[in-house]
């Protein structure tokens, strides 16, 4: 049997992807915290789909994340060069 080392496994649990946008201390730390939203959003759907979590205890967690995802957009004052609104 072969062996993992954490990185391995970290690596799988929390993957991450390359930022391609303009290159700004502020907009590495959004997109940093953007993709744990993502990965977290993952794992609330996964337990309400398993019967683990109820539908609004979901709803709840996931109405959490997004705030915190948009209070941390507002604090980093990032521009908006884009179309996107958060």
């Amino acid at each position: 049997m072969e062996k993992y080392n954490q990185t391995d496994k970290n690596s799988f649990l929390y993957p991450r992807s390359r930022y391609y946008g303009t290159l700004k201390p502020a907009n590495l730390v959004f997109n940093a915290n953007l993709q744990e939203f993502s990965q977290k959003i993952g794992y609330v759907t996964a337990l309400e789909t398993s019967g683990k979590l109820s539908p609004e205890e979901a709803y709840k967690q996931i109405e959490g994340l997004w705030q915190d995802l948009q209070s941390s957009y507002h604090q980093l004052a990032i521009s908006n060069d884009s179309s996107a609104n958060v």
